[in-house]
């Protein structure tokens, strides 16, 4: 589990160049699986071998410019709130604006870490103007191009130094979070489980306030239930809430082994909720997806097959998900949903015997081997299953850098047919062997 940094700053500073120049290191090597950058706003990162997941805050920001200064003043409290370390990006080509010194008054009472990165530093002349921003009381700075990437480094040496080390969880109970936009009724769906009024449920979108976590035993399950929360406080609710949907839901997810993604059937599966399951996806976690106040749409007999149609289309290529379709409030399958949350969180912990997989897979590979590539035919002699928490494989053959995304869904397909993975991303590795 990592540590959550933020970059924050008014427009144009080039926080999302710096934001992908960091994630883009990473990304090229750790996500094979297609379809996965679509939220632009969040990644992992890693410097010195500590890994950490970055929030750019930039692309969150809507409207006028005095609208501006309220979201961007909403999501500096956010980030402070939630975040273990913040980075502080201005421009040098500006020097210090109004805006700039509204964030730095709000990062001064912070207890956190702050990392003031000056940005747009190419040259000397440059190097000798960040002076300036010393006057905004946040004590060091660091010059940086975040076209170039020259200076990133020694911020990233000072950052990684402060991040916590989060350790494991050291009990073995499985940790499922019940995750989604705010309002979609994942309180009450933890309420009508534990049946008790254990948390506070209203209607107002957001009245949650931390997420909370419920260690639940029945019918021979035990495991823990984290709620995510929506907003804090009241007062700042405001329509766009996805931000902070996403940063609440992005420790919750980094925590659990299976998300419960609850979304409002009258809604449907909308663009917030979509970047919540692929954050979940792109930290292979076991997915269920809850299909809440089902009890509110008018259904003839297709209904259920049509909706679960739709929501398999969004959700292509990783398609092998439950979805279920529940009412909390007539406690219609809610306990359909735990049972097959604890199916999710088994076949993510599955572990495929060696022989097995061979057995079963080579002469399937046989019979339909990877296409020929500049006329190179690949030779795939040996497959097994990596030792992670979560399924990954490796086949080992003659040239890997031959092996197309297409046939690797074919393989990951095969694995689905014959070992049941449901709700699981499968990451594959092609190997030199």
């Amino acid at each position: 589990m990592s540590a959550i940094v933020a970059i924050v700053g008014r427009p144009n500073v080039g926080k999302s160049t710096f934001f992908n120049r960091l994630i883009k290191r990473r990304e090229a090597i750790v996500d094979a699986a297609s379809g996965v950058t679509r939220d632009r706003h969040y990644g992992k990162s890693d410097w010195n071998g500590k890994e950490f997941s970055l929030i750019d805050t930039g692309g969150y920001v809507l409207g006028s410019d005095d609208i501006f200064e309220q979201e961007i003043d909403k999501q500096v409290e956010l980030a402070i709130e939630e975040a273990d370390a913040v980075i502080f990006m201005v421009d040098v080509e500006t020097g210090i604006t109004g805006m700039d010194e509204d964030v730095a008054k709000l990062l001064r009472r912070a207890d956190k870490p702050v990392f003031l990165a000056v940005n747009k530093v190419d040259n000397a002349k440059r190097a000798e103007d960040a002076v300036e921003f010393y006057s905004l009381g946040l004590g060091e700075y660091y010059t940086l191009s975040s076209i170039n990437g020259s200076g990133t480094g020694e911020l990233l040496d000072a950052l990684v130094a402060v991040l916590p080390e989060h350790e494991e969880q050291g009990e073995d109970l499985p940790r499922f979070a019940v995750v989604g936009r705010p309002n979609a009724g994942k309180s009450s769906f933890i309420n009508a489980l534990i049946g008790e009024e254990r948390y506070i449920v209203t209607d107002i979108a957001g009245t949650t306030r931390d997420s909370i976590d419920t260690t639940y035993n029945r019918f021979g399950f035990e495991f823990n239930l984290v709620d995510t929360a929506g907003i804090r406080r009241k007062a700042k609710v405001k329509e766009d809430l996805e931000f902070y949907s996403v940063m609440r839901s992005v420790r919750a997810i980094e925590h659990c082994d299976v998300c419960l993604l609850v979304l409002d059937a009258t809604r449907g599966f909308d663009g917030q909720v979509e970047n919540i399951f692929w954050l979940a996806h792109r930290n292979n976690k076991g997915i269920v997806i809850l299909v809440n106040k089902w009890d509110l749409v008018d259904k003839d007999t297709h209904s259920v097959k049509q909706y679960t149609q739709k929501i398999k289309m969004a959700i292509e290529p990783f398609t092998d998900v439950p979805v279920l379709f529940i009412s909390v409030l007539t406690k219609q399958r809610i306990f359909k949903a735990i049972e097959t949350a604890v199916e999710v969180y088994k076949n993510r912990s599955k572990r495929v015997p060696t022989r097995k997989l061979n057995d079963t897979l080579l002469p399937i590979i046989e019979h339909t081997p990877p296409p020929a590539y500049k006329g190179k035919f690949v030779k795939i002699k040996f497959c097994t299953q990596l030792p992670t928490p979560y399924p990954q494989f490796a086949f080992f053959c003659n040239l890997p850098q031959y092996v197309r995304d297409p046939y690797k869904r074919f393989l990951e397909n095969k694995l689905r047919e014959h070992f049941d993975f449901n709700g699981v991303p499968i990451t594959i590795f092609m190997r030199k062997k």
